[in-house]
């Protein structure tokens, strides 16, 4: 029978790696991404031949390692969170808790109901990754008993038991009446 010369080719092209100076120009038609294939395959068959065994104590390693430094990363962006903020792991007192009452305080956006007025409550927060101002809303109902507050009148109001479906918050004080 007489050989194919392709076939001869073909088994002795992936034999021999290819030299650098083949890897600047591309040669015999084939892309870069085919050469830094073929260089990564011969780059494979020089390594020793491993057990699953010892690729897993190698990943393990490769983790412990990983996760060592991400501790200390941590620690540092803490150490450094605190520092830029003048306080020593001060924990603020809580609002609120069992027993406590959340407070607000806020705008009146709408007295036209009877005894209920519509607080808007702003809020300005530093997003913590991005660190830029994010400002945000939401208004809530509150039960004014004596139609105390008005448009534009700055309120405080405090959480208390459910008066109706929507009202869950009382008025506590006018701090400020609107001009």
């Amino acid at each position: 029978m007489a050989e194919d010369p392709n076939n001869e080719e073909a088994t002795e092209a992936p034999a021999e790696p290819a030299p650098p100076e083949e890897a600047a120009q591309p040669a015999d038609g084939a892309s870069r991404k085919e050469l830094r294939v073929r260089a990564r395959a011969a780059a494979a068959s020089r390594r020793p031949a491993r057990t699953p065994e010892e690729r897993h104590e190698e990943r393990q390693a490769e983790r412990r390692r990983k996760a060592q430094a991400r501790r200390v990363e941590r620690r540092r962006a803490r150490a450094k969170a605190r520092e830029r903020s003048g306080q020593a792991q001060v924990t603020p007192p809580r609002e609120h808790g069992p027993g406590r009452q959340k407070t607000r305080q806020g705008v009146v956006v709408s007295d036209k109901a009877d005894k209920t007025i519509t607080v808007r409550i702003d809020v300005a927060r530093r997003h913590r990754r991005y660190e830029k101002i994010v400002r945000t809303s939401n208004t809530l109902h509150a039960h004014d008993e004596q139609n105390d507050a008005h448009i534009g009148d700055t309120v405080i109001v405090r959480e208390c038991r459910p008066l109706s479906r929507s009202k869950r918050w009382r008025l506590v004080q006018v701090v400020e009446r609107a001009q």
